[in-house]
């Protein structure tokens, strides 16, 4: 017997709540990269794995795996010789990439306050230090 959704709300300050999971997957830092670089177009593993930049073969394909068991990523396998896997977003992970996408973005644009911030807390430290 299944839990009706008036039963069950998630809320992700749970610590038991499933959303946790899925918040964890699509906010890691390859999920985010790879679901970045998706909202562009398919890719071939290769192609992704140097847009991506720095992610290992095992990381990037643990990754897919994962976003595609999620239902973020579609993966297309193609019968054809040298085999051709495609990976591209769901409608789902479209929406996800928007969201993290958008987050990292920001993140880039408030890199300088982020350094005045910590200038200062690390200069306060040492004056407590001192």
């Amino acid at each position: 017997m299944g839990v009706s959704s008036q039963e069950y709300r998630p809320d992700v300050r749970q610590p038991m709540c499933p959303s946790r999971l899925v918040l964890e997957h699509v906010t890691s830092r390859w999920g985010v990269l790879v679901l970045a670089a998706l909202l562009e177009r398919p890719y071939r593993f290769s192609e992704l794995r140097r847009e991506v930049g720095g992610v290992s073969e095992k990381m990037l394909a643990q990754t897919l795996r994962t976003l595609e068991r999620d239902g973020f990523v579609d993966r297309d396998a193609k019968p054809v010789i040298p085999p051709r896997v495609d990976y591209a977003l769901t409608g789902l992970g479209r929406e996800a990439a928007e969201q993290v996408w958008a987050l990292a973005r920001w993140s880039e644009r408030q890199l300088g306050a982020v350094d005045e911030a910590r200038t200062a807390y690390d200069a306060r430290k040492q004056e407590r230090s001192a």
